[in-house]
């Protein structure tokens, strides 16, 4: 079974205490601590040394999805001063108005590619000129929203070929035609598992689908045929 969790904001909304708790319950190893409003950074920082994370062989922070160029040098400094706790720092690309502010982060950076709305990052050519700028980040593959951009699933198989060793961790939903995060399809888990070769096998898988407790195990599940370990799992109907 591959490393697999949750982003804190997918099951508790601003509320990372009660996604932890909803994960601790389920043993799982991974976790994303989710800020993607601005207020929201400050309060999760100040928690960080009260938060139980031991379980958690992995973990990452999700920068705030959203800020100006004037809140961009404080919100890079916040982030830069948890640097020292080696978790990566999740960002859309969009975000960044001056990417000189981010280069100190290194690999512990992690891009993530976007949905169509937006307009970088999308597509493994604009990631490229993304990590011309970044040299030293990663990625945060979020897979599903490959599959919107791209439902052939060719721009994700493009995205994991070339960027491969910089790859993180992947984000795993359906992502729907309002750029939503969504549960797992029948669709969506074929196409997923298109590309699961791709992915090796500890890279930690972070689900972001929007959930109640009872709902988790039956979405792990459907994961776990997705992006299998072995190759050509059968995907239960």
């Amino acid at each position: 079974m591959r490393p697999i969790g949750f982003s804190t904001g997918a099951l508790a909304y601003s509320d990372y205490r009660q996604g932890l708790s909803m994960m601790r319950a389920h043993h799982l190893q991974a976790v994303e601590l989710s800020a993607l409003r601005v207020n929201e950074l400050v309060p999760l920082l100040n928690d960080l040394d009260s938060l139980e994370l031991r379980q958690f062989s992995y973990v990452s922070i999700h920068a705030p999805s959203e800020f100006s160029a004037a809140q961009e040098p404080a919100i890079r400094d916040l982030l830069m001063s948890q640097l020292h706790r080696g978790w990566p720092i999740v960002i859309h690309p969009d975000t960044i108005h001056n990417f000189e502010l981010w280069r100190d982060f290194g690999p512990l950076l992690a891009i993530e590619n976007m949905d169509k709305r937006k307009p970088i990052g999308r597509t493994a050519q604009e990631l490229a000129s993304i990590f011309q700028k970044l040299p030293e980040a990663t990625l945060c593959f979020d897979i599903g929203h490959a599959r919107q951009v791209d439902p052939t699933m060719t721009e994700s198989y493009l995205i994991l070929r070339q960027f491969g060793p910089r790859l993180r961790q992947v984000h795993v939903s359906e992502v729907n035609t309002r750029s939503k995060h969504d549960v797992l399809s029948y669709a969506s888990i074929l196409a997923f598992q298109e590309v699961a070769d791709l992915i090796p096998l500890e890279v930690p898988l972070i689900l972001e689908t929007p959930l109640i407790e009872s709902e988790m195990q039956s979405e792990i599940e459907k994961v776990d045929s997705a992006l299998p370990v072995e190759p050509n799992v059968a995907v239960a109907s």
